[in-house]
């Protein structure tokens, strides 16, 4: 009896390990394409670390030399964040920007004041329009010999100035969130606002250093002048970086990121975040109904790729995220691979960990923040994954009611499981309602279960479901129960001596 039970054992984890060579080693299956796919997108999120190592004590130079925009603000974060978290002692910001949209330097202004460590700001030549809101979100100013710093007037992306009442609305907002950024990082809040008011007169003591009637604009040396013992804005005027560090008495080893390339990507990719999710599930789900691994495992594992890859541009997702999410997916087989039937503990937890990688991916978390998000931090990824969700759920439903009987599933099944030839050239496929199904009898299975596929009995091919285990394709199986339109077989022994009942 013992040695049966064994047996029967044995043969149980036989067909599962057979079903698990029959996913990636079926005629559709090319493992090394895609293998390759997911090592080249994430290639270049391991190039960016190594190149931007980052050690206790390091001085981090961010270079802003470029147009204010929505991907250079994606880059700033991700500087800031690894500067925090790796324990670096200063970030210094390298400008030279004539400006750019508003509301990207809003963000590098918010991003800017979660830094835990000191920040600099060192005006190499130009900090023009939305560079000087961002250049008084640090805590301290240096100026190169030659260089300016002011007008920051709102104008239309034309280049054209705003209508009246929509310019008054503008500089009454942005002169309110420049004096609060001055006043935080310890700066007259009257100059911040007068580089944006042109009717805003800036007195220091008795002295008047801009009237109104234009908005106000510093060189280097006004900036670095001092009234009555403090400077103006400029803590003083540095030749260099490195200058910048001796006068303010920053000893550590210099290390500048860069702009990898992938900020612009990074921005649509995560603009799009929902889609790539709702494609990398959609695409999973079909690839659970065909045999083999193909197009559509493929998609699915390029979806979230991409989403990953996007978000760790973005300065939102790390590796931990990743690494958490290929967590929950070994949970989820092992549940279907060796518990169907038996227990949901390691599926539940595997899916809790994917959308929990997947939520926590989407949240713009600070080093030195509580562990625990805010409403605020939860309120956007909750929004995107809801509605990935909520579209998966109805295309899922969809495609369970119409895709068994859509041309396309048919030529997937047939032509990657039961290649043509004269056996089968001219068998009807009928559903199983047609056939006169009984337990006991026995075919074989066309497709890989696991644990639903399509089995063969006498010329005809049925949609059956195991009692759990998976099936390799070509093995016998015999029906165990059929209730209307569920057929449930189970895995017969190829060895008549082990497979007689």
């Amino acid at each position: 009896m013992s040695s049966e039970l064994e047996t029967s054992r044995s043969q149980t984890r036989g067909s599962r390990w057979r079903a698990i060579a029959a996913i990636f080693g079926s005629g559709r299956n090319h493992g090394v394409p895609w293998l390759v796919i997911v090592c080249c997108a994430f290639f270049s999120l391991g190039k960016a670390e190594a190149l931007e190592q980052v050690h206790p004590g390091d001085i981090i130079v961010v270079p802003l030399q470029e147009e204010i925009s929505p991907s250079l603000a994606l880059f700033v974060r991700r500087a800031v964040k690894s500067a925090d978290s790796h324990g670096a002692k200063a970030i210094i910001l390298d400008m030279d920007t004539y400006g750019g949209r508003l509301d990207s330097a809003e963000k590098i202004v918010g991003i800017l004041n979660h830094a835990t460590i000191p920040t600099y700001t060192f005006v190499n030549t130009n900090a023009g329009s939305a560079g000087s809101i961002i250049a008084l979100a640090t805590k301290h100013i240096y100026m190169a010999p030659v260089s300016a710093i002011g007008a920051a007037a709102p104008i239309l992306s034309t280049g054209e100035d705003l209508p009246p009442t929509a310019k008054e609305k503008t500089i009454s907002y942005w002169s309110a969130m420049i004096r609060s950024s001055a006043l935080r990082n310890g700066h007259n809040p009257d100059i911040g606002e007068a580089f944006m008011n042109k009717n805003k007169e800036v007195k220091i003591g008795t002295r008047v250093i801009h009237p109104k009637g234009s908005l106000l604009t510093l060189n280097a040396q006004e900036a670095a002048e001092k009234i009555d013992g403090k400077p103006v804005l400029a803590d003083g005027i540095a030749d260099s970086v490195r200058d910048l560090m001796k006068k303010a008495d920053l000893k550590g080893e210099l290390v500048r990121f860069e702009p990898s390339g992938f900020e612009q990507l990074a921005f649509w990719l995560t603009q799009l975040s929902p889609l790539l999710l709702l494609g990398g599930i959609i695409g999973a789900y079909i690839e659970m109904k065909i045999p083999g691994f193909g197009v559509f495992g493929i998609l699915s594992i390029i979806c979230f790729a991409l989403f990953f890859l996007g978000h760790y541009f973005a300065g939102l997702a790390g590796w931990e995220t990743v690494g958490l999410f290929i967590l929950g997916m070994i949970f989820v087989l092992i549940e279907v691979l060796f518990f169907a039937h038996s227990t949901i503990i390691f599926g539940v937890i595997g899916v809790l960990l994917m959308f929990g990688s997947l939520l926590w991916a989407m949240i713009d978390h600070y080093p030195g923040q509580k562990f625990l998000p805010t409403g605020s931090m939860l309120r956007v990824p909750l929004m995107n994954l809801t509605f990935t969700l909520v579209a998966a759920a109805i295309l899922i439903t969809l495609l369970a009611r119409f895709l068994p009987q859509s041309s396309l599933y048919r030529r997937f099944i047939l032509s990657t499981s039961n290649p043509p030839g004269p056996s089968l050239a001219g068998a009807p496929r009928l559903f199983a309602r047609e056939l006169p199904l009984k337990p006991g009898m026995r075919g074989r299975a066309l497709t890989i279960l696991r644990p639903s596929g399509k089995a063969e009995f006498e010329d005809h091919v049925v949609d059956v479901v195991t009692e759990g285990e998976f099936i390799a394709p070509e093995t016998p199986v015999a029906i165990v129960s059929s209730d209307g339109m569920r057929v449930v077989v189970r895995g017969l022994a190829a060895s008549p001596s082990t497979s007689a009942s």
